[in-house]
């Protein structure tokens, strides 16, 4: 028999919005450890709305702040916009967030400035660094034996906005259309020689002419991060501007920061890295840190800086090999994460969403060793 294409919906519902999230989703592992996190971040949210005791407006609440923008992260949703049109209609969204059913949804230009908050107080990195201290506390991090690298981010930026520094619009200065597409006099670049001594993005003035490789110059940033060999995930992870130098400078702090987390000046660190940090002064600043340097020697015409007797030993060739883990993340960021492009501009905006971007990896990754981890056991 044939059923009827009729619709009736119900004038009352006696389920909750939890009733829609199937039992065993990923996202359920994901938003205990992400509330777990969020928990001991009480005090830095309260003192970010501190002004506001005597009087305003609420304004959106930051636990559900950063859950929304971990969505966005976890879903691959390019903007805003799109991010509040999915949760007007996704349960699943809604439930993650801590909205109920019924709750009305932010305007995206609101939900823009409350996410610019988070900046001032760190939000986002003591968020990482909680998830991190969850890791620990599951002993997901060995805490001994890091690896270290870099990558390009490419930034909301295009060419026709890289400039001569004096030829830059000054405020109130009048031009033709708008952002990037602005018609100036600099528009035909071609056979021009620029640089970043000379020329500057008027859109983003933070990022860098850059190339690497065989890839074509364009203005990015270098996201860095220190993984843990033991399941790959990320301990550190912070933005800076592009440039020859910014991956073992990049290097050198985190790598500092993880032997002072260790607490013990004289128990044994290892970095594994590839090629591009075989350079004798970063060589000479780990052994300094008194950290085990298993950089990959770059015997290419030149004599590396590794010493044989370090690149000899079992430990160095396990490093290589645990050393690839840290691709997966800056994989999965370029991918799921859409850190290929960052979509905002201003080195702190780009370092707040890498920052985040790679907790999200850090959660999703946790999660999965999860599962693993018991079948692993029998």
């Amino acid at each position: 028999m044939r059923g009827a294409d009729t619709f009736t919906e119900s004038l009352f519902t006696m389920r909750k919005l939890e009733d829609f999230v199937p039992v065993r989703h990923p996202l359920r592992e994901i938003r205990k450890m992400a509330n777990a996190a969020l928990d001991k971040l009480g005090p830095t949210l309260t003192a970010m709305y501190a002004v506001e005791i005597k009087g305003g407006r609420p304004s959106i609440a930051p636990e559900k702040l950063l859950r929304a923008i971990l969505l966005q992260v976890l879903f691959s949703v390019r903007s805003e916009r799109q991010l509040m049109e999915q949760v007007q209609y996704n349960l699943l969204f809604r439930w993650f967030i801590g909205l109920a059913m019924d709750d009305a949804v932010w305007v995206p230009t609101v939900f823009t400035k409350n996410r610019e908050r988070l900046i001032k107080p760190d939000a986002v990195i003591k968020f990482f660094n909680e998830v991190v201290a969850i890791a620990q506390q599951r002993d997901l991090l060995s805490g001994e034996h890091f690896s270290v690298d870099g990558a390009l981010i490419q930034g909301w930026a295009g060419h026709k906005s890289f400039v001569p520094k004096n030829d830059k619009p000054e405020d109130g200065d009048k031009t033709e259309g708008d952002g990037d597409n602005r018609s100036t006099a600099s528009d035909d670049f071609k056979g021009q020689r620029r640089s970043n001594e000379t020329h500057e993005s008027k859109t983003d003035g933070d990022a860098r002419l850059y190339r690497k490789g065989n890839t074509a110059s364009e203005l990015r940033y270098m996201g860095h991060t220190l993984s843990d060999n033991r399941h790959g995930l990320i301990a550190n992870a912070k933005v800076t501007q592009a440039d020859g130098y910014a991956e073992r400078e990049a290097a050198k702090a985190m790598i500092n920061d993880a032997r002072q987390a260790l607490g013990d000046d004289e128990h044994e660190i290892t970095v594994g890295a590839d090629k591009g940090y075989d350079a004798k002064e970063f060589i000479d600043a780990c052994q300094a840190m008194k950290v085990t340097p298993h950089v990959a020697q770059n015997k290419s015409g030149l004599k590396s800086a590794v010493p044989d007797e370090i690149a000899q030993t079992e430990g160095y060739a396990t490093s290589q090999r645990k050393r690839k883990l840290i691709e997966q993340g800056f994989g999965w960021a370029k991918t799921v994460g859409s850190m290929r492009q960052v979509m905002v501009r201003g080195l702190k905006r780009v370092d707040q969403m890498f920052v985040l971007t790679m907790a999200a990896y850090n959660l999703v990754r946790m999660r999965s060793l999860g599962q693993i981890r018991p079948q692993a056991a029998q």
